[in-house]
């Protein structure tokens, strides 16, 4: 292929922000490759809407297999791919997993860091390097937090985004790599994982809504978080990258909403009162909990001119919105549609 375009390298290109980030990209007109792990079953799903035949001419999404554990293959691919941009997404990234598999979290989001940092030194190549860091840093520092606020993280997972931040910012330093780390507070959307917190919670809202369920198993609904929408937090990492200069940042709403909030915001979506379904199960407790996350996103609104439109009220009706279409409709896996181009705040290409 004809190298005319940026060429973008996206690592954990089937998550949710993965996904969003390569749609936004293509819409920019990038040549966008993703890194994807072996498996015997495919889960490509946020981004089959994207994938054209490889055999077609100058396909603009091509996948690559490899893993954040094995340097020598993202030396090698780096090398072949050589990218403008490596947007580093891919981790161990559930909180409460984290402490079940605290060496495979260290060994993927924390190691898995620094092998694709030395990747991008040893092949030569002239990129930009973004890092994805995650407001579980700040852990137990009370909030608002901000670029300057002490870590204290309170989990494995948070414990490796520590290092990793720590890392992309020493490279940045000692050899002179554009690297910056997006410390991003929770974002969500419809392809949000299962598992995690809100979707959990919009997903059981469409089937209670709909008589096939009767039960919703929480944890801690006391837990303050700072939610935003997925897409915007995507848009703002590509804007570090246009930056002249590499700076860290933190992406968030600087808007505080409980679990409990959450609950009330989704279910009153389905004209349904939350305490009639909801029930308390310590498993899902963490060893260690953080209180209240709320991020200060001033500098990335003075610096890159991102500012969130999305808060915790209206991202629950669409999360919900979304799952009670998807069941009514028999759809396991329905990818949302984004109108990159009406987003409020972005930027030109």
């Amino acid at each position: 292929m004809t190298h005319t375009a940026k060429r973008a390298l996206i690592t954990g290109i089937t998550g949710q922000d993965g996904s969003y980030l390569a749609e936004l990209l293509l819409a920019k007109g990038y040549e966008v490759h993703g890194l994807i792990r072996r498996a015997s079953t495919f889960n490509t799903h946020r981004i089959d809407h994207l994938f054209t035949d490889p055999h077609t001419p100058d396909p603009r999404l091509t996948l690559h297999y490899g893993d954040l554990t094995d340097g020598s293959r993202l030396v090698t691919l780096l090398g072949t791919i050589r990218p403008d941009e490596v947007y580093n997404l891919a981790a161990q990234s559930h909180v409460r997993v984290s402490f079940d598999e605290p060496e495979y979290t260290g060994d993927t989001t924390g190691l898995g860091s620094v092998r694709l940092l030395e990747a991008v030194r040893v092949s030569g190549i002239d990129c930009r390097y973004y890092q994805a860091s995650s407001s579980e840093m700040f852990g137990a520092t009370p909030p608002p937090q901000n670029e300057s606020t002490p870590f204290y993280p309170r989990s494995p997972y948070g414990a490796a985004k520590v290092y990793s931040y720590w890392i992309t910012k020493n490279y940045r330093e000692a050899f002179g790599l554009f690297a910056v780390n997006g410390i991003l507070f929770n974002h969500e959307s419809p392809r949000r994982g299962e598992t995690f917190v809100t979707r959990k919670i919009t997903r059981a809202v469409a089937r209670i809504a709909a008589g096939e369920q009767e039960d919703l198993y929480m944890g801690n609904l006391d837990a303050v978080r700072d939610w935003g929408y997925a897409p915007e937090y995507v848009e703002a990492m590509w804007r570090m990258l246009q930056h002249d200069t590499p700076q860290d940042y933190v992406v968030a709403t600087n808007t505080a909403c409980t679990v409990r909030e959450f609950l009330e915001f989704s279910f009153s979506r389905v004209g349904l009162d939350w305490e009639k379904y909801v029930r308390f199960d310590e498993r899902y407790l963490r060893p260690t909990e953080v209180d209240a996350l709320i991020g200060d996103f001033g500098l990335a609104q003075r610096e890159l001119g991102w500012s969130p439109q999305v808060t915790a009220p209206r991202l629950a009706e669409i999360m919900v919105d979304h799952d009670v279409a998807a069941l009514a409709e028999g759809r396991a896996h329905a990818v949302d549609v984004v109108d990159w181009a009406a987003m409020s705040g972005s930027a030109p290409a």
